[in-house]
């Protein structure tokens, strides 16, 4: 006779980042971030902040605390609110599916209370002047006033895809304006090292277009070089 499957699965322990190597990348750009990962790392651009909300709901930094929600349900984003912990940021995966919300003002105030630090959805949220209320920072696909059911299934504390990534609990989360970036926890140690180097290199390119420069040499010896054809 075949079990019933669960209509919730939830890994409520795994590994966590250090605290402190992960407070390393508070206030480094995502384009950063990204660097540091050879270019790569972003979430598709959908996800983004919430149009108009203020400068303190644009950033976050923080573990991932994935979950899966079936298209129109929440099951796995309730899960996620009552097992993360403080500082970690819910992931909501939902198969890109917007015609619901998946999380509204209250589950985040709810969230805000036990010290997440923001959410992430490829789903849509609803109730925006509550949001605002509550302040947490939210990055989301679209905005849908339709509730969700709650009926499962749904998972917590496991891997999920998500815009274009597959996301484990642990890895962690960089969100800014431009967009979020995911640091896969192994490479962490590797991120922090190669950061330095990219804000100087950065910094110091930006120093240089303020004083006029047009062109990076670089630039110019390829468009000199025989790789280069010109057909005039």
């Amino acid at each position: 006779m075949l079990e019933t499957p669960p209509i919730l699965t939830i890994q409520r322990n795994f590994n966590r980042p250090d605290a402190a190597k992960v407070a390393k990348l508070v206030g480094a750009l995502t384009g950063n971030i990204a660097d540091c990962l050879g270019g790569r790392g972003a979430l598709d651009p959908v996800i983004k902040p919430l149009a108009d909300s203020p400068e303190g709901m644009r950033t976050v930094v923080g573990p991932a605390f994935p979950c899966q929600n079936a298209p129109s349900d929440q099951l796995g984003a309730m899960a996620a609110l009552a097992h993360a912990e403080a500082g970690d940021v819910i992931v909501a995966a939902t198969e890109g599916y917007t015609g619901t919300a998946v999380v509204g003002d209250l589950m985040l105030g709810m969230a805000r209370n036990r010290g997440i630090a923001g959410v992430v959805t490829d789903g849509a949220v609803r109730d925006l002047g509550g949001i605002f209320k509550v302040g947490l920072p939210v990055f989301c696909a679209a905005v849908n006033p339709d509730s969700p059911s709650r009926t499962g299934p749904g998972s917590a504390g496991l891997a999920v895809d998500i815009g274009g990534a597959t996301v484990h609990p642990g890895d962690i989360v960089v969100a800014d304006s431009d967009g979020v970036v995911i640091v896969p926890q192994g490479l962490l140690d590797m991120v922090i090292e190669k950061l330095a180097q990219v804000r100087v290199a950065e910094a110091e390119m930006e120093a240089k277009v303020e004083d006029g420069l047009e062109m990076p040499d670089s630039w110019r010896a390829l468009f000199a070089s025989d790789d280069v054809r010109y057909l005039d």
